[in-house]
């Protein structure tokens, strides 16, 4: 069992289980989304006292916020537990390019040390990078009305043209970023 939930599960399986979900969704009402979550911890926090932005009734979205906290579990149990000991594959043209820009050992860890790692926290450039990319993620899901898995898994299967538009957004940014920016900023 621990070799299967290990190993990456192919298209086949994982697309028919996301659609699943999806129809389970649309069956009850419901949208999904990451970052509307934080919209709700903000309510919960109090928030509907400073802007109006936050005052809506949370007792709704408790199932929302059950499905976050299940999917921090869920990394921590992958992460630490199923996690493979091999390196991640990652193309040749992807690591010459990423050791190009100063990033160390690539494929060993899902994520950089260069930028998510201990001592880039307590360095200024590292942790300027973190809070202002935190920052521009938070204005641009909150800006297109949702996160890209609001608007890529939900709003496309219920066939929203802003959906469409804000993945294509996505899509445009991502792209900007790696090959346009992160050469500058690394």
């Amino acid at each position: 069992m621990i070799e299967i939930l290990s190993n990456p599960w192919p298209w086949y399986v994982a697309g028919p289980m996301i659609a699943m979900v999806m129809f389970a969704l649309l069956y009850f009402g419901e949208s999904f989304g990451m970052s509307s979550n934080l919209r709700t911890m903000c309510s919960a926090l109090g928030g509907g006292k400073v802007s109006d932005f936050f005052k809506f009734d949370v007792k709704n979205q408790r199932w929302n916020l059950v499905f976050v906290l299940g999917s921090i579990i869920g990394g921590f149990i992958a992460y630490r537990f199923l996690t493979p000991e091999t390196a991640i594959v990652v193309s040749d043209a992807t690591t010459e390019s990423l050791t190009n820009l100063g990033f160390k050992d690539v494929g060993a860890s899902y994520l950089p040390s260069e930028i998510f790692g201990a001592s880039s926290m307590s360095s200024p450039f590292g942790l300027a990078i973190l809070l202002i990319g935190g920052a521009l993620v938070g204005f641009g899901a909150r800006y297109a009305g949702g996160c890209t898995s609001g608007h890529a898994i939900s709003g496309l299967s219920n066939l929203q043209l802003p959906s469409l538009i804000a993945v294509i957004g996505f899509f445009i940014g991502g792209l900007t970023m790696v090959h346009l920016l992160m050469p500058i900023i690394f």
